[in-house]
């Protein structure tokens, strides 16, 4: 079964609180995950909460990282969606979780965009002449 894109959520427990409050080290530390990864960077936005916490996300031509930090918990919430073949999510997480010096990590892998019954791989972006490809593959 083939899916247009791979969703890991990462639950990242008794993580380094000084790490998590501070922006400029989360934010490098995504940036340098989707490099990683082999990501193809689009835009990066970040906040900073007061009295902290920061919530932030590095858009890729293949979707998305995203995180929101509790330092106080000394947890974050990381979500890594990726689509086609080239980029390893798996890298960037495994990455993150030691950036974080994280002791207690989880993550979860989720198939998303689950289309091709037929055992045929579909392409994650389709140019215009491709389209009867697509549908070829729903009708098949």
């Amino acid at each position: 079964m083939h899916a247009l894109g791979k969703h890991l959520l990462i639950e990242l427990k008794d993580c380094d609180p000084e790490i998590l409050k501070s922006l400029d080290e989360v934010r490098d530390a995504m940036v340098s995950a989707a490099k990683k990864a082999r990501a193809t960077i689009i835009d990066v936005s970040f906040h900073e909460f007061s009295p902290f916490g920061i919530s932030g996300m590095v858009v890729i031509a293949e979707s998305h990282l995203s995180i929101h930090t509790w330092p106080e918990y000394g947890y974050a919430a990381v979500d890594i969606f990726t689509c086609g073949n080239i980029i390893k999510p798996e890298v960037a997480a495994q990455f993150l979780i030691e950036k974080f010096r994280c002791k207690n990590p989880s993550v979860v892998e989720i198939k998303r965009g689950i289309l091709s019954h037929s055992g045929k791989r579909l392409p994650y972006k389709i140019h215009p002449a491709e389209l009867n490809l697509v549908a070829d593959c729903r009708t098949a």
